[in-house]
């Protein structure tokens, strides 16, 4: 669907509706609230300076929903100040010599990734490159919004709690495969793409190369292997973003003093996915625990936040050759999604909770700078589901519960139900089992010019337009 925009005659059914709107609250004595100020600024058509792009991976509706309820069912999220929804379809193709490719109705996160990065659909596993006969076989590499946002002149930002060369920030300045080549050592699946064949190299070399202006997540390990090939050659990737000029920090107190200026800034807080922010009881079959609240602040202090790096990056991208010509940042909250796989309920809940506030840092940027759009999706739905807490007896569910008290006094009950099991009769392979995508729909917000494009049901390849592509 890439090219889709906005129907004339739905952009011109809400311009009546927002003047009407504005004419019966003159009448009243009234005054505009802000979903109408929005709509009237959106049907300007400008085109933002800025783009804030922010993914909860596997952050589908019950995620988002279970977030709001642990705090409390009248607690305004940050997301909730967005005045555009929409739901977006996030369907992947299956492997072929030639198209037609069939659809995969259970994506993962770098075929979804891949289709709002670069406006096409791919197979799972691949990062920015099409659809070809299997998944180890290369295909046709495809131009990323961020790579287009750096022709433009502009200054791009990739953040990320999960590691840096994981799928969703991979998809952005990489091209690859198989998602799994993240570091120099671990292109055994992808020879044909590493740089002593030919290749562009491995995930993280290639983010590097592309000079990001700010990169910033976990994955230490992959930067700290050996480049077996090209110029950099016995180097490390952290050796190398050195020697291309990238300022190198490992803490949030590095991260804080960076200065500001062009160089580009390569933040490494971990040697995998950083730290969660809540943690809280284990999931079980069948009914579940006693119910308890979540445990907050678990994150080390050495680690910046989610809202702090998506601060630090807007300060950072908000200079020098940003402030003329605009920039591109993509802030994923990644462990939504891994914790869905794991059934840890407040693991998911604190990890969409500090995405809500990175939602809220790049909103409040954006209020001194109404040029900004802002967008928030999932790359993905995922297997959490609310429950009933009193169920009993023969209404039990059937997959692996967990019970918490929420900021209201109240059970809120979550139950994973999509992990395989080995047949009949056959264990699960892990205890929890690791839980499955599923394929439903995924909610879509937007706040700023270009926001009403986000409006109805349509597929994720139409954001890569909407991002600038």
């Amino acid at each position: 669907m890439k090219g889709k925009r906005l129907p004339v005659v739905l952009a011109l059914v809400l311009f009546a509706a927002a003047i009407g709107a504005v004419a019966t609250g003159a009448l009243a004595g009234g005054k505009e609230d802000s979903t109408e100020q929005a709509v009237k600024a959106a049907l300007k058509d400008r085109k933002p300076k800025n783009v804030i792009f922010l993914l909860g991976d596997g952050m589908g509706t019950q995620e988002i929903t279970a977030a709001r309820y642990y705090l409390g069912v009248n607690h305004e999220l940050n997301v909730d100040r967005m005045p555009f929804t929409g739901f977006d379809a996030t369907w992947s193709v299956k492997p072929a010599a030639s198209p037609p490719y069939l659809p995969d109705y259970d994506p993962d996160s770098a075929s979804t990734g891949t289709a709002w990065a670069t406006g096409d659909k791919t197979i799972d596993e691949r990062i920015s490159q099409g659809p070809s006969s299997a998944e180890n076989v290369p295909g046709v590499n495809l131009e990323t919004v961020l790579e287009l946002a750096q022709q433009q002149g502009m200054k791009v930002g990739d953040v990320s709690t999960a590691e840096i060369t994981d799928a969703t920030p991979a998809v952005l300045a990489a091209h690859m495969s198989l998602r799994g080549c993240q570091g120099p050592a671990n292109m055994g699946a992808c020879p044909l793409e590493t740089k002593a064949a030919g290749g562009l190299g491995s995930i993280a070399e290639q983010m590097v190369d592309h000079h990001v202006d700010v990169l910033l997540g976990g994955g230490r390990a992959r930067f700290s292997q050996t480049i077996t090939g090209g110029p950099y050659t016995g180097k490390t990737v952290v050796a190398s973003a050195q020697a291309q000029g990238h300022r190198y920090v490992t803490d949030a107190d590095g991260l804080a003093t960076v200065p500001s200026g062009d160089k580009p800034v390569l933040g490494l807080f971990t040697n995998g996915n950083m730290s969660l922010e809540w943690s809280g009881p284990a999931a079980s079959t069948g009914k579940g625990n006693a119910a308890v609240a979540c445990t907050e602040g678990q994150r080390p202090a050495n680690e910046p936040s989610l809202a702090a790096m998506t601060k630090r990056a807007i300060d950072l991208l908000d200079d020098g050759a940003g402030k003329k010509k605009g920039f591109f940042l993509q802030v994923e909250g990644a462990s939504i999604d891994k914790q869905d796989h794991a059934t840890n309920a407040c693991g998911q809940l604190g990890e969409t909770v500090a995405f809500d506030r990175a939602i809220g840092v790049a909103l409040d940027y954006q209020a001194s700078h109404p040029d900004t759009l802002v967008v928030v999706t999932a790359d993905h739905s995922h297997t959490s589901q609310i429950v009933s807490e009193d169920a009993s007896g023969s209404g039990l569910p059937t997959g692996y519960s967990t019970n918490l008290l929420t900021k209201d006094g109240q059970v809120l009950s979550l139950t994973y139900g999509t992990a395989g099991y080995g047949g009949a009769g056959a264990p699960p392979a892990a205890v929890p089992p690791s839980q499955q995508h599923t394929g439903a729909v995924v909610p879509v917000w937007a706040s700023g010019p270009g926001g009403l494009a986000v409006l109805g049901t349509n597929d994720h390849t139409d954001l890569f337009q909407t991002l600038g592509g």
